[in-house]
């Protein structure tokens, strides 16, 4: 499964006396199975790129296509789309309203107009994807914690079985533990189910530990889209943009300003302080 946006652009108000291009042309390609990290300052273009892929907006040129095809075509059925392309917006848990769980989940197969027991089979494999404890299925969603109510939101998107996913903040809000939670579920969905993912996300770290690709956005346009280690190379641009590198970029830099010869491409706290004993060792 393939998804591309081709020359796209966006114009929010085009009748407005000044036109401003939320995103401008911008082509790309994602695909089943990539971790993809989409980011930029406030008002970059990220979240109506994201509105884009999953066909709730409508370009003002350009061309999104699912498998060579343009889904804003006539007759193109934007059902398919948003099936195969799930949508989660940040503190998915606010739209959470069924009286338990597994009822909440069972919305999106039901809305499919599939018969109950393939809903309930659709629901449990998601809540078991999201690592959701089966003695929880029946309890309110408004009785769980931070953690667990945003893996059932994320659940109720995944049992439309996505082949792309696109997360807009998924761990907003929570604690250390509930991100790395969630975020480990995400990369695991990705590896061993073949889920593609798009991360939404403001914290450089997250988007150096677990995904495989960075776009960089800023002022409708997409100005990078390459390996995190490599977009990272370019520090003082992602600060012009009001980004910033992971911290432990930061760190290594002064490090080798006092003399070390570390590699300017280290990412996470285990890569730099296995480069550290390794400096120290010599």
């Amino acid at each position: 499964m393939k998804l591309e946006l081709k020359g796209v652009s966006y114009i929010y108000d085009p009748l407005a006396s000044k036109v401003k291009k939320a995103v401008d042309d911008v082509s790309l390609t994602i695909e089943k199975g990539q971790f993809v990290g989409l980011v930029g300052h406030t008002g970059s273009g990220k979240s109506t790129l994201a509105q884009l892929l999953n066909g709730l907006v409508k370009p003002t040129a350009g061309q999104v296509l699912l498998d060579g095809q343009d889904v804003h075509a006539k007759g193109f059925p934007l059902k398919t789309l948003r099936q195969r392309v799930g949508l989660v917006f940040q503190y998915p848990e606010y739209q959470l309203f069924e009286e338990n769980v597994l009822k909440d989940v069972c919305f999106g197969p039901k809305n499919l107009g599939l018969p109950r027991a393939e809903q309930i089979e659709k629901a449990k494999k998601a809540l078991r994807l999201v690592g959701m404890e089966e003695n929880l299925y029946d309890n309110s969603p408004f009785d769980l914690s931070g953690g667990e109510r945003r893996r059932a939101a994320i659940a109720g998107v995944l049992a439309m079985e996505p082949d792309i996913l696109v997360l807009d903040e998924p761990t907003a809000g929570l604690d250390p533990a509930g991100r790395d939670e969630i975020l480990s579920q995400i990369a695991r969905l990705c590896k061993e189910e073949g889920i593609g993912v798009v991360l939404i996300s403001h914290s450089m770290e997250d988007v150096a530990a677990y995904t495989e690709r960075m776009l960089v956005m800023d002022h409708g346009k997409l100005c990078f889209d390459d390996a995190p280690r490599e977009v990272f190379r370019h520090v003082e641009e992602l600060e012009s943009m009001g980004l910033s590198a992971p911290q432990v970029t930061y760190i290594v830099r002064k490090l080798n300003e006092r003399g070390f010869a570390l590699p300017d491409d280290l990412l996470t706290v285990e890569e730099a302080k296995d480069a550290i004993l390794k400096a120290i060792m010599k």
